[in-house]
C-alpha cells in the first residue's frame, strides 16, 4: 500500500522454495519502500488449473543460508544470481529494480484464495495461523 493509503500492484519474480514464497525488489523501489512502511501485500499467480491469491506480511530476510538456498534455485531457472551484501546480484535484472544488491523478501503467508478455471470449477480458501 502506498503512503497515501492507495494500493499498489507491481510484478514480481516470485519463487517458491520449500514451501515458502519469496521474492526480490531493489531496496530503492516503491514495493520496498511501501514494504518497510507497511508488510501487508498480497501475491497473484496464475497455475495450472487456478487463479491463487496470497495475502500476508512480506519481510525482507539477511538470512545467510537462505539467500543461498534462493539463489540456488532462482539459478536454476535461469536467473544467475550470487549472494552479495545481505542480498542478490545478477549480471541482469529489471532496471526498475534499481542497482544491486536486490533484497529478498519471504511471504509470510496469512490467507489463500483459489479459483478454479477448469472442471469443476470452484472458490477455495484457506486460512493459516501461527
Amino acid at each position: 500500500m502506498r503512503p497515501d493509503g492507495r494500493p499498489h500492484s507491481a510484478g514480481v519474480g516470485a519463487i517458491w522454495v520449500d514451501e515458502t514464497l519469496y521474492f526480490v525488489s531493489g531496496p530503492g523501489t516503491r514495493r520496498a519502500r511501501n514494504l518497510a512502511a507497511n508488510p501487508a501485500c498480497t501475491v497473484s499467480v496464475r497455475l495450472r488449473g487456478v487463479d491463487l491469491t496470497l495475502e500476508g506480511e512480506a519481510h525482507r530476510t539477511t538470512e545467510a543460508a537462505t539467500l543461498e538456498r534462493v539463489a540456488a534455485v532462482y539459478g536454476e531457472g535461469g536467473w544467475p544470481a550470487t549472494v552479495q551484501d545481505e542480498g542478490f546480484t545478477a549480471p541482469f535484472m529489471a532496471t526498475s529494480a534499481g542497482p544491486p544488491p536486490w533484497h529478498l523478501y519471504r511471504l509470510n503467508l496469512h490467507r489463500a484464495i483459489a479459483v478454479a478455471t477448469e472442471e469443476p470449477h470452484g472458490v477455495t480458501r484457506w486460512d493459516f495461523t501461527g
